[in-house]
């Protein structure tokens, strides 16, 4: 066992098997969400997996079973921002940043068994991944707006190259929930399997013995094919939501003439309604800079994606939006937050 500290503390443990890096997010207790000295857990571990000649790809998943990781620390970084702590929540981010482009640009395969609530943070990592396998337990989602935030680790960038049209604005302004199989069909997630099968599919990915080709995309094919059996290929289509979606979202760059829209809308009504639901818990600066991030970032690379996410985020955290959100939804849990200002 290739561990950081001793297994009954370690936040992130890890353990080489063969061909393979096992990386484990070790808080179940707060469903897996990444803090600091997890990042850099992650970090020491890619630098191990990535001299070691023997290892051939990364697997990443969650201790316990509700969730792979529901997202950064949040009161963690907004007790940065009221504190003015070190490490300072602006250095919190971007080294959590960091992280998720080296596994972008990581140059051996990277799986992930989202599992449960994989949320923000947690999107970040599985984006990244060549194979992102879910469960029925799997829930994913971007709700950020709703404590003032907004959809960073790249997702107003990386989106447009794994969803169709539309959903990149659909999902990051409402948060909407993806459940299971509708992860897969979204483009959030390359497969479904049965929670069940996870701990078979992790002894066969052990036993790995194979050798893999060293170009990335190649080396996922080839593991692609050897787990090909395992995977429910059962996935239900929706085309009437995707047209509405592509029809009210897709290339909208006014929240305000979104919103006329949908006040007009004639079909799909029941997803109409829930806009308007959803996006009156949100806070409408948040939801108007995640706006001007996916017009921002729709054409651009993802290093550029990834230092427009800070500057927002500089912006953002300082902005009492942020740390009025943790309150209502974290912390007094009212539900209640004061944004400013009130509506978009």
């Amino acid at each position: 066992m290739t561990e950081l500290k001793s297994q009954g503390e370690a936040t992130v443990l890890a353990q080489q098997h063969g061909r393979m890096m096992t990386i484990v997010l070790n808080r179940p207790g707060v469903l897996n969400s990444l803090n600091l000295e997890m990042i850099r857990s992650i970090d020491k571990v890619l630098d191990l997996a990535e001299a070691d000649e023997r290892c051939q790809f990364v697997l990443f998943y969650g201790a316990g079973e509700r969730g792979f990781c529901a997202g950064g620390d949040i009161k963690a970084l907004a007790q940065a921002v009221q504190e003015h702590t070190t490490p300072s929540a602006e250095q919190i981010l971007e080294e959590e940043y960091d992280l998720c482009l080296r596994l972008h640009r990581f140059a051996k395969p990277i799986l992930v068994l989202a599992d449960g609530i994989t949320m923000g943070a947690g999107l970040g990592l599985a984006a990244a991944a060549d194979l992102v396998v879910t469960t029925e337990r799997t829930r994913m989602a971007m709700p950020e707006t709703r404590i003032g935030f907004f959809p960073d680790v790249g997702a107003t960038g990386w989106m447009f190259s794994k969803c169709p049209k539309g959903y990149p604005e659909y999902l990051g302004l409402t948060g909407y929930e993806m459940v299971g199989p509708e992860a897969v069909r979204v483009g959030f997630a390359t497969h479904l399997l049965s929670s069940e099968r996870l701990p078979e599919l992790v002894i066969t990915l052990e036993g790995y013995s194979g050798s893999l080709s060293p170009i990335r995309s190649q080396g996922a094919e080839t593991l692609f094919a050897e787990l090909d059996h395992f995977f429910d290929k059962n996935i239900p289509i929706n085309p009437e939501m995707d047209e509405w979606v592509a029809v009210y979202f897709a290339g909208k760059s006014s929240m305000v003439r979104i919103m006329e829209s949908l006040r007009q809308c004639t079909i799909q009504t029941q997803l109409c309604d829930g806009v308007f639901t959803r996006l009156a818990e949100r806070s409408p600066t948040a939801v108007v800079l995640t706006l001007k991030l996916l017009r921002h970032n729709e054409t651009q690379p993802l290093e550029e994606v990834f230092r427009a996410d800070l500057r927002a985020a500089r912006f953002i955290v300082a902005h009492p939006d942020y740390v009025e959100g943790v309150r209502a939804r974290l912390v007094d849990k009212d539900d209640k937050p004061q944004w400013q200002p009130a509506t978009i």
